[in-house]
């Protein structure tokens, strides 16, 4: 096992541990190559409910879920597909240069898999920690002779102190779709958080920045994804896994692709990414 990788239990799930020297860490568990948490500079930058069902078998509220092969509703298939609530194995970890560690978790498909999708594929979801950043690559191959359609997103939900106090930079004049309402208009800039907010955005081509009174995360994505989803649920809206008070503590940021799906054709590949940087102050 590399150097600064370990094992543990996490509530009784299986986890694995990345720490770099000076402290920053992240702790992925196997159920669905779920991300619950990514402390960069001595501070939690994910939101993981403190009501998620870690009976490993349940979706978890918080933290990263990879959502594949379906985005939501839009769809047959369980709300966000299936692949988050299976256990994944670690095909690798391993100490790269600059002070980094990487690590790789498989889904290929199975008995599990094919009870909701008759589909052959391999997903690999690579994780790779750096000082201050964190990036996550989805990996797809079409191992079938039929093509691979999908929609999906990597769900990050970024924790907050405050969400009023909060604003996302750089969506300013992207095409958007805002799914309360039903509307179809152009991003604001800065979005700010008021009330129940649930909007899909034509991917911008430079990072996003997440401010959170003096805190600064930048938020950037593969060109693959062709979708940004930023999602708060506001206030009132009963959400079983969610205290009432837990809107004002997260936002996500979704890397996605939701509107139209993405074809990969058969013995094809696929990959898109997420980077989150932590600025210094």
């Amino acid at each position: 096992m590399a150097s600064g990788l370990s094992e543990e239990s996490f509530h009784g799930l299986p986890s694995l541990l990345l720490r770099l020297p000076n402290g920053d860490h992240l702790r992925v568990l196997r159920h669905g190559a779920h991300l619950v948490s990514w402390v960069a500079g001595g501070q939690e930058r994910l939101y993981l409910s403190p009501k998620s069902v870690l009976d490993g078998q349940a979706a978890i509220r918080g933290g990263v879920p990879v959502c594949f092969p379906q985005f939501n509703m839009r769809g047959p298939l369980p709300k966000h597909g299936f692949v988050r609530n299976l256990p994944w194995a670690v095909e690798g970890a391993v100490r790269t240069p600059a002070d980094a560690l990487s690590l790789t978790l498989l889904l290929q498909d199975g008995a599990a898999t094919r009870a909701y999708w008759p589909q052959a594929f391999e997903a690999r979801l690579t994780l790779l920690l750096r000082p201050s950043e964190l990036q996550l690559t989805l990996d797809l191959h079409n191992t079938d002779t039929q093509p691979l359609s999908f929609s999906g997103a990597l769900h990050t939900y970024f924790a907050v102190d405050d969400i009023a106090q909060t604003q996302l930079e750089g969506l300013g004049g992207q095409a958007e779709w805002d799914s309360v309402r039903d509307v179809h208009s152009q991003g604001a800039e800065p979005l700010c958080f008021t009330e129940e907010f649930d909007r899909v955005y034509q991917a911008a081509s430079r990072p996003l920045t997440l401010k959170d009174g003096a805190a600064r995360v930048t938020i950037a994505q593969s060109a693959s994804w062709g979708h940004t989803v930023v999602w708060n649920p506001g206030a009132g809206k009963a959400i079983p896994d969610l205290t009432d008070d837990a809107y004002r503590h997260f936002l996500c940021v979704e890397a996605a692709q939701v509107l139209t799906p993405v074809t990969v054709p058969p013995g094809g590949t696929w990959q898109g990414w997420q980077r989150s940087t932590v600025l210094a102050r």
